[in-house]
């Protein structure tokens, strides 16, 4: 219930709209009721002494119901419209809801998270909303009014015939509130293997290239078949259930028919109804099971929509962990003076990934961060842009912690080179001014001019219009690399993170990527944290880790001359 009042709640600016729609399909039903009277009235007429003096009076009741035919269609469409206008906003916007909210939470949180599921319970989940808006709602609002309006003209026409149909309404109750027990968790179910199987097909595409390499074609079928089926299942459970369900609350509700027919024959009979009364009984008892049978159905599409908010707001429940303090600063322009102290950083409990970090990095300085694989020098990146934030000890900025600067005003500070490049499939222009969309196509040159990838852009048919494919597929890995050095020199902020810029580059793309970073130093302070030391010769500083510890501080040809793990790592490059 609190999943349904507070969902409700998010649609309240279309409250008016919903508000009409239940109005109308009142009016729809009210005027559905008018149709039985005039029926009962003909049947009347034609089983009395009828003459043709009747002829004008059986015409105006043919008109009347005419009449009566077109309103309830006008009526039923503006039910529907308003309904589903109001139903598909509130979808759009819990979707943009949900994306605002998921892009703010922390990289900690998408840790054991699927990317497919997530997608599933922004694109899946919120479309059974719709359900809910536009179909539960109305429904039950509208078929509790008719039904008390038709009990009572039942009541009216014969209360002792009355209280006979309404015999069947318990026993539907009580097998209602046993169905519901055995649907909801079906539902769940249904919507979490349908999420479990949006995630394998986007993990396989995402690995498309390595499934094929790999020759696991068969497997990774395998693995989508297995989850496909599991939603089948669970989709033909609800199925079943629904199956057994309808058709027996209609077997129930239509005892109530045989009530009337049975009873009411033979009050007929014995002259205490008319006949045409009893054809307004009858139909008026269509009428007033009609929304019963509504009622139950809206069960379905309630109980639905509910298994589909509650993965929603276990999205929106989620909170950031890196989040601005309340008295954030919003810092204008830094120099650029990036320290540590006494950082220590687990992402695990049991696995410090760095223990009691001590450095500094003057203003427009060159530091490199050198170390084997796994010993924390991406996560000093990750750190200093806030992605994390350690346990205990302190990142600053000209001397201020990090956590006390807004996260926007932080990161527009640094820029990053990641060793991963993420290219949008859009044209090279737009990827380069990603982080300034404000560039005009001069800086958007000159960016690439400086990263050394002009010449290569301009030798494309199309030029910096090109586009660059999915995740920059179009592109090779040295390109990608220049192209996001481009972006983040174009963005121009006081420090600059290259993270493995040359790991996956051949020998020509690294060098020209080198050319690009030593044309940058002196410029602003550059983090650059490299697995090839030929990148990191000129810094001014070398901080080498190992075992989550800084265990060497110098430039390149003291730590030589010191023959520690620096040297040995270079001797190992050489060799």
């Amino acid at each position: 219930m609190n999943c349904i009042i507070r969902l409700l709640s998010e649609a309240k600016k279309y409250y008016w709209r919903l508000a009409g729609a239940v109005a109308a399909i009142v009016a729809y039903t009210a005027i559905n009721l008018i149709g039985p009277g005039l029926i009962s009235q003909l049947v009347d007429l034609l089983t009395g002494n009828f003459s043709k003096t009747d002829i004008p009076r059986v015409q105006q009741l043919a008109f009347l119901l005419l009449g009566t035919y077109l309103l309830r269609a006008v009526f039923r469409l503006a039910s529907d419209y308003w309904a589903h206008y109001a139903a598909w906003n509130i979808v759009a916007e819990m979707r943009v809801k949900v994306y605002n909210h998921i892009q703010n939470l922390s990289l900690k949180f998408y840790r054991d998270k699927q990317t497919g599921q997530i997608m599933s319970q922004v694109v899946n989940d919120t479309a059974q909303f719709e359900l809910l808006i536009a179909h539960a709602i109305p429904n039950i609002l509208s078929s509790i009014l008719i039904v008390a309006g038709v009990a009572l003209l039942l009541l009216f026409i014969n209360p002792w015939l009355a209280l006979l149909t309404f015999v069947p309404v318990p026993f539907m109750v009580m097998f209602s509130l046993y169905y519901t027990r055995r649907i909801y968790p079906a539902y769940r179910q249904h919507q979490a293997c349908l999420g479990d199987m949006t995630a394998a097909l986007q993990d396989n595409l995402s690995g498309l290239k390595e499934i094929q390499l790999f020759g696991r074609q068969a497997s990774a079928s395998e693995l989508f078949s297995s989850q496909t089926y599991r939603w089948r299942d669970a989709v033909m459970k609800v199925v079943w259930l629904g199956g057994v369900y309808h058709p027996t609350v209609e077997s129930i509700l239509s005892m109530g028919t045989v009530i009337v027919v049975g009873f009411g024959g033979v009050m007929a009979l014995d002259g205490i109804l008319s006949v045409g009364d009893i054809v307004r009984f009858l139909l008026y008892l269509s009428l007033f099971y009609a929304p019963i049978a509504t009622l139950v159905a809206s069960v379905d599409s309630l109980l639905q929509a509910v298994a589909g908010a509650e993965r929603v707001f276990a999205l929106l429940d989620a909170e950031p962990d890196i989040k601005d303090q309340p008295n954030a600063i919003n810092l204008a322009a830094s120099k650029g003076h990036l320290t540590f102290k006494e950082v220590d950083f687990r992402y695990d409990q049991d696995s410090p990934v760095l223990d009691n970090i001590t450095f500094d990095i003057p203003a427009g300085n060159m530091v490199a961060f050198v170390g084997p694989t796994g010993v924390g020098k991406t996560t000093i990146a990750a750190l200093m842009t806030r992605l994390y934030d350690p346990q205990s000890g302190q990142v600053l900025l000209d001397g201020t912690d990090i956590r006390d600067i807004s996260l926007a005003a932080l990161r527009n500070q640094i820029s990053v080179v990641p060793q991963d490049v993420f290219l949008f499939n859009d044209s090279i222009a737009a990827n380069i001014a990603y982080g300034k969309h404000t560039a005009t196509r001069g800086e958007i040159i000159e960016a690439a001019r400086q990263a050394y990838i002009h010449d290569f852009i301009s030798s494309l048919p199309q030029g910096y219009d090109s586009l660059v494919g999915e995740r920059g597929v179009l592109l090779s890995g040295g390109q990608k690399q220049r192209l996001a050095i481009a972006r983040a020199l174009l963005r121009n902020s006081p420090v600059l993170i290259l993270d493995e810029a040359t790991a996956a580059v051949d020998l020509e793309a690294e060098n020209k990527i080198q050319q690009a970073i030593q044309q940058l130093a002196g410029n602003r302070t550059l983090v650059v944290i490299a697995h090839r030391l030929s990148t990191v010769r000129r810094a001014d500083k070398i901080i080498v880790l190992d075992n989550a510890a800084i265990v060497e501080q110098g430039d390149h040809d003291e730590l030589l001359a010191a023959g520690g793990l620096y040297a040995r790592l270079c001797t190992s490059q050489i060799t």
